[in-house]
């Protein structure tokens, strides 16, 4: 069941429909997402810090929430520059992030409406700095592929931990989960 990240972002770059021309429109903005990267790390974390359980995760340790919010900048950063023209090495640190938000416990039921909060303050700075809706519409795609990868380390970290501890196939455990949702 394990993806291959650089397939994995093949995948969702066609079925997101991210194109050569969002490649471009991100890049040539990237000095404005650097600008704006630690004021949008500002409403990610602000949002997060408003949920007990969440807070109790960036808290967890002295200087995480620092942490946090100097690897968001550069998530954010990465989604303007491409890292490597959003090929392999894109598609490895997406990946690593994923994994992590896994290990810190920061479930999908955080990560989408705190990415949610995100794409609206962009969106009211692009409006604000009279940016395109074409660079508005590009930021949303690399957004929604950036929360593929994460929704998708879920899926993958959980499924090989119940495959390794019941010694299942991987057939049985597809067939077990679509006979369990069948019946909710």
């Amino acid at each position: 069941m394990a993806i291959e990240p650089s397939a994995f972002m093949a995948k969702m770059e066609t079925r997101i429909g991210l194109t050569s021309e969002d490649k471009t429109i991100l890049k040539s903005n990237a000095d404005w997402g650097k600008e704006i990267a630690a004021t949008m790390a500002d409403h990610f974390y602000d949002y997060l810090g408003r949920d007990e359980e969440m807070s109790a995760i960036l808290n967890k340790s002295e200087g995480r929430i620092h942490r946090l919010h100097e690897t968001f900048i550069q998530w954010f950063n990465e989604m303007f520059t491409g890292v490597d023209n959003w090929g392999e090495q894109y598609a490895k640190i997406r990946w690593h992030i994923g994994l992590v938000h896994v290990k810190i416990g920061i479930a999908p039921q955080h990560v989408v409406p705190a990415m949610a909060v995100v794409v609206h303050e962009v969106g009211k700075k692009l409006r604000l700095d009279g940016k395109t809706d074409e660079l508005q519409y590009a930021l949303g795609r690399i957004c929604m592929i950036d929360l593929a990868f994460i929704e998708q380390a879920y899926v993958e970290v959980s499924s090989a931990a119940v495959l390794k501890e019941t010694g299942w196939s991987e057939a049985l455990f597809k067939r077990l989960i679509g006979t369990g949702a069948s019946s909710m």
